[in-house]
C-alpha cells in the first residue's frame, strides 16, 4: 500500500467522524435553522467524485470505495434529514 492511500485513508475517517454528530443534531434538533443545503451538496459532489476516481484508478474492488460509500451515505442521511426539517420549519413545528 502507498503513503497516498493511507493519507486518503486517514482524511476519510476523520471526516466521516464528524457527520454521525452532525446527524443527531439534526435528528434532534427538528429544525434546518443553521444548515446549508449548499453545503451538503458541495460535500456530496466531492464524495461523489472520490467515488468515481476510486472505480476509475482501482475498480469497484478498491478499498478506499468503502469509506466514501459510507461518508456519502450519512450525508446523503443529513440532506433527507434537511429536507425533513425544512418541512417541519413550514409547518411551524
Amino acid at each position: 500500500m502507498n503513503w497516498v492511500k493511507i493519507l486518503e485513508t486517514i482524511m476519510l475517517v476523520c471526516f466521516g467522524a464528524a457527520w454521525p454528530f452532525s446527524i443527531v443534531k439534526s435528528w434532534e434538533a427538528r429544525t434546518a435553522r443553521g444548515k446549508s443545503i449548499g453545503f451538503l451538496l458541495v460535500v456530496l459532489l466531492g464524495y461523489v467524485a472520490g467515488i468515481v476516481k476510486v472505480i476509475l484508478s482501482d475498480g469497484f474492488g478498491g478499498f478506499l470505495l468503502i469509506p466514501y460509500l459510507i461518508n456519502f451515505t450519512m450525508v446523503a442521511c443529513d440532506v433527507y434529514l434537511y429536507f425533513r426539517n425544512s418541512k417541519f420549519d413550514r409547518q411551524g413545528m
